[in-house]
């Protein structure tokens, strides 16, 4: 036979794909070590040939079916118990077997960075949680971090998948530091209480908006939103925007180590444990340099060292250096060798000093601190210390400093990937055809400064991802905001309180709940550690509304209704009466009989503090120089310290105002 040269390339070509265009393949999320959802019936999915038959053998039964003429092809299969494991053939042309598969509870768990940070960063909270972690029983899956702005996805691409996302793990001291600290211990409640495999689909990004997570038909409410997703569909506008950030950023960053006399002396940098620092000024640490010293709002590298006396009882062990937290980025060294560097300032400054390096007596501690914009500087009320053998060596107090550049500040970068739509096409887009029992969520910092948008942003989503996943109204339960920033003396306007309101507002929503947390948050941290009573409460709100049990109590109370009365015996004028839902087994005012942070105003609409003492299921709230009150905040703030109304239970109130003015 004697065939042309480009028929024979056809030929060869065929030949070579068309078996491997044939296999079956599964997703991503069907896979060694998954969670089914147990009593629904659980779909299974995947792509095949044209009209390939398949079958699915599973605890003794097969499924056939026959893929659609897009390859296409999916089987349902009956609802069952928890269970497990067990083993899944798919059966084609070729055939994949999935091994240790768990029959139980499946939660979505999504938001920004407060769900997705890692049990590895709260691991010095609980110390040796992570050691006893084992639990094959308790398993995640990472969704990987992706966007995309033209369609939803049908499963995860391969280039997207980081090692340790993408695939199924289970709990253990070598997996678990990757887990959702939020979601582990919600995880870990539930199967403490209801002995069920508990799976963790955890998709969330640090820093996402809540628009970032909603489909593009539901966005199309949200014009403003929408058209910027449009914008973005174009490849070419992204790649433009990226090389202009990289470039600009690179720039910066050479620029920066150039100019940096801290490294110019090539026979002794300013990490030198021998250098000469006698002219150099001082400093208290913590602290920001634009308060503390003269030198102002600059950015740019500043050197700061510090001499340190280690007793004998720590020389030579290995230890950590703690330097709670810097920012924007910080390089450390001891006794001039380099122990570790944290390029951006939210993760703490935590390094491993290796044996051998700590001695007895002086010791040299030198930190190179790049400050991008802002105030540049150590977080206050953090540990600042070197602990070893059991000993902690406080490092607080005077550090000597020295200017190494001046820069002018960095604009910050352009992050495509928290843009409205790219989040919900590529990471819950392939979660769909996957059957869950609920969904856990904590987001909303991102959203803070725009709070009166959130509402109906919330409701949207939750309303979208319920739609496509076609499973009713299932739970949907998230956090409130924590406390954060500078607590503040006097009544005042908070974006955070109204982002707060609107999470509130949110539990109008059916089976919908919420984990109040303004009392275990952090003021210096907008990542609070405390990821252990959030994953209780949320476990509180599923044990009611996911699995029924009405007898517990698995909210704080919360704001019904308020009354002004005249004649009061505690002043001269009115009172405000307040009464409330989910009081539990009582009002109390926690840590102490006097309630906190209640504000009342009279017309003026200026609000000052209040007296309020708890009555029965009631709290009345008055002031004598607000004769005539009209409007009552309670915990209305960014960080509200020392409010403490709870019920008995130890759940607290949920920050509420009686008015509904217009906020700046």
């Amino acid at each position: 036979m004697n065939l042309k040269p480009t028929r024979l390339v056809i030929i060869i070509f065929l030949f070579i794909t068309f078996p491997v265009y044939c296999q079956v393949k599964l997703p991503k999320l069907v896979s060694d070590g998954m969670v089914l959802q147990r009593g629904v019936n659980i779909k299974i999915w995947g792509w095949a040939g044209k009209d390939e038959k398949v079958s699915v053998h599973f605890t003794n039964s097969t499924y056939n079916t026959v893929a659609n003429n897009k390859g296409d092809w999916s089987i349902t299969l009956p609802k069952m118990e928890a269970g497990g494991p067990y083993e899944m053939k798919i059966e084609a042309s070729n055939s994949i077997t999935v091994h240790d598969i768990m029959i139980g509870d499946v939660w979505v768990c999504s938001g920004q960075s407060n769900m997705e940070l890692w049990m590895k960063r709260v691991s010095w909270n609980y110390p040796g949680e992570i050691a006893r972690s084992e639990n094959k029983y308790i398993r995640q899956f990472k969704v990987p971090d992706s966007y995309n702005f033209n369609s939803p996805q049908e499963d995860m691409r391969p280039g997207d998948l980081p090692a340790g996302q993408g695939s199924w793990k289970i709990a253990s001291p070598e997996n678990t530091p990757d887990f959702s600290a939020a979601a582990y211990f919600f995880g870990k409640y539930l199967y403490e209480k209801f002995k069920v495999p508990v799976g963790l689909i955890n998709s969330s990004l640090g820093g996402s908006p809540i628009e970032s997570w909603i489909s593009a038909g539901a966005l199309k409410k949200f014009p403003k939103y929408y058209n910027e997703a449009e914008m973005f569909r174009d490849s070419s506008l992204i790649k433009k925007i990226e090389a202009a950030d990289n470039a600009r950023i690179n720039a910066w960053y050479t620029e920066l180590w150039k100019v940096d006399e801290g490294n110019k002396d090539k026979q002794q940098m300013w990490y030198d444990p021998s250098l000469n620092t006698s002219g150099w000024d001082s400093m208290k640490v913590p602290g920001y340099w634009a308060n503390e010293t003269k030198l102002g709002w600059v950015n740019g590298v500043v050197w700061f060292r510090k001499k340190v006396d280690i007793p004998s009882t720590m020389a030579g062990k290995q230890a950590k250096l703690i330097l709670g937290r810097i920012v924007d980025a910080d390089s450390a060294y001891v006794n001039g060798v380099f122990v570790g560097t944290i390029g951006y300032q939210y993760p703490p400054s935590r390094f491993d000093i290796p044996a051998g390096l700590l001695k007895a007596g002086d010791n040299i501690i030198t930190v190179r601190v790049i400050s991008n914009e802002g105030r540049g500087g150590f977080v206050p009320d953090k540990l600042y210390a070197v602990v070893a053998n059991g000993d902690t060596v406080n490092i607080l107090g005077e550090w000597k400093f020295r200017l190494g550049a001046i820069m002018p500040p960095l604009a910050g970068q352009t992050f495509i990937r928290w843009k409205p739509l790219g989040l919900y096409n590529a990471m819950v887009a392939p979660l769909l055809n996957y059957r869950i029992k609920g969904v856990i969520w904590y987001q909303g910092e991102s959203n803070a400064d725009r709070p009166k948008d959130y509402h109906k942003l919330f409701v949207t989503l939750i309303k979208d991802w319920r739609e496509k996943w076609e499973e009713g109204n299932f739970p949907f339960l998230f956090v409130q905001l924590p406390n954060f920033m500078e607590a503040k003396s006097e009544p005042s306007e908070s974006n955070w309180a109204l982002l707060r309101e609107a999470q509130l507002k949110t539990l109008s929503v059916p089976n919908t709940g919420m984990a109040v947390t303004y009392d275990i948050g952090e003021w210096n941290d907008i990542h609070p550690l405390d990821k252990k009573d959030v994953g209780y409460r949320l476990f509180l709100a599923a044990e009611k509304l996911a699995y029924g049990n009405n007898n517990v109590v698995y909210s704080g109370p919360v704001y019904k209704s308020v009354k002004i009365a005249q004649r009061t015996p505690y002043g001269e004028g009115s009172k405000i009466i307040l009464s409330f839902t989910h009081v539990g087994g009582g009002l109390i005012a926690k840590g102490g009989s006097k309630l906190n942070y209640f504000a009342i105003c009279g017309a003026d609409k200026k609000f000052v503090w209040a007296n309020a003492k708890i009555e029965g299921s009631k709290v009345v709230v008055w002031n004598d120089e607000v004769p005539k009150p009209v409007a009552v905040r309670y915990a209305w703030a960014d960080n509200p310290e020392g409010a403490n109304l709870y019920n008995k239970e130890g759940l607290p109130a949920s920050p509420f105002r009686t008015d509904d003015w217009m906020t700046k």
